[in-house]
């Protein structure tokens, strides 16, 4: 998965709001309430990962427009070669 400038800021924003979800969920975990802190846990991990997974309606058009813009251009390396 490459991520450019912008997925990377996007992801070390969402870091920094799960990481305290997850440590508050791994110290409740250790300290035996195994509900509370698995939960916390699985969401923080939640928090990273969907959002690589899931389309929101924000991003609809773009994959529209990439998928367009991919079948009407021809880069140089598609092209067959002349000799």
């Amino acid at each position: 998965m490459r991520l450019g400038i912008l997925g990377t800021i996007q992801l070390a924003g969402t870091v920094v709001f799960a990481a305290p979800v997850g440590i508050f969920g791994l110290t409740r975990l250790t300290e035996g309430d195994a509900v509370l802190g698995g939960g916390l846990a699985a969401v923080a991990v939640a928090m990273v990962a969907l959002p690589h997974y899931l389309t929101t309606p924000g991003e609809i058009p773009m994959q529209i427009a990439e998928r367009v813009i991919g079948r009407a251009v021809v880069t140089p390396d598609d092209e067959e070669d002349p000799e």
